[in-house]
């Protein structure tokens, strides 16, 4: 885990280059992973979020890479594994907000369980996926978001498994907040990912990035994507807050129409720590958890059963 902050922040006039780090990108020409990093960047700026305000947790894979070229409080974790410490890390102390980055292998193959859970739990962080339909820095196999039939450098013929709908695997788990991006439409995702953060502080905030590979990933260019999203506010009577009507549309979701933008948002869905009812009253109204780990003497403990 790393920090690197040279500045004490006031919260006040946060710029773009606060979160600037000495180290640049070195992701492939191209890539939407340059997209997505200024878009947070600006997200984080416009909302006025200092760098020693918020936790940046990273997943390994190419959205892995950006952890050292982003400044602020920032932690590379395990494959598949980011969420669980980004939600131990947002219970631990509630006051911070937590974003955590994966791929869509990362997230919908290797590390599916944790996503499943964790959207279960509704607990208060911000996700944000980096879907690319490959595994990207292992070299171009299939990941669950693959389409069928779409070639991979070790699955030539496609993938045997059927492709995952990751907005309508999102919505069965019914989360407080469910949107999509592109990173090709980078004033719209700073929009779309300024309400998901905010959004973590009634539970669990889900953003799945649509971006290309342009080194393994050849039929789903970024003039592709360019020619097919649609962003859900020009839908004529769609409102995100009506579940069936997300849930519809991400089920008709296809490779011809691709909605961007707040796909669902709950009024009053209570996150994890609102869930738990001890915390209503008494010595833990106030708390934290971690103030909750208060430790205890088991030295009597010790001389009955050892």
């Amino acid at each position: 885990m790393s920090c690197n902050l040279h500045t004490t922040y006031t919260g006040q006039d946060v710029k773009v280059t606060d979160y600037d780090n000495s180290v640049q990108p070195n992701w492939c020409s191209g890539c939407g992973n340059f997209g997505i990093w200024t878009a947070v960047k600006r997200a984080l700026t416009e909302l006025q979020i200092s760098p020693d305000e918020v936790l940046l947790c990273f997943d390994i894979g190419c959205n892995g890479n950006m952890s050292d070229k982003i400044l602020g409080y920032r932690a590379h974790t395990l494959h598949g594994r980011v969420l669980p410490f980004a939600a131990a890390a947002k219970l631990a102390n509630p006051k911070v907000k937590v974003i955590a980055f994966a791929g869509d292998g990362a997230t919908y193959s290797e590390g599916i369980g944790h996503f499943i859970n964790t959207l279960r739990n509704n607990y208060p962080i911000t996700f944000i996926v980096h879907d690319n339909n490959t595994y990207g820095l292992t070299t171009g196999q299939v990941s669950a978001t693959t389409p069928q039939c779409a070639p991979r450098t070790a699955n030539p013929d496609g993938p045997t498994a059927s492709t995952l709908n990751p907005l309508e695997l999102a919505l069965t788990l019914k989360p407080s907040f469910v949107a999509q991006g592109f990173s090709g439409e980078i004033p719209h995702l700073v929009g779309v990912l300024k309400e998901a953060i905010v959004a973590q502080d009634k539970g669990l905030s889900l953003v799945n990035v649509l971006q290309a590979c342009p080194t393994y990933n050849k039929e789903h260019t970024h003039s592709w994507y360019q020619e097919r999203v649609v962003d859900v506010d020009q839908k004529q009577g769609y409102s995100p807050a009506d579940y069936n009507s997300a849930l519809a549309l991400a089920k008709e979701m296809n490779e011809n129409a691709l909605p961007i933008g707040k796909i669902y948002q709950a009024e009053n869905q209570p996150s994890y720590l609102d869930r738990l009812e001890y915390r209503n009253e008494g010595i833990w109204k106030d708390s934290t958890p971690l103030q909750e780990t208060i430790p205890q003497n088991v030295d009597a403990l010790c001389e009955k059963f050892i």
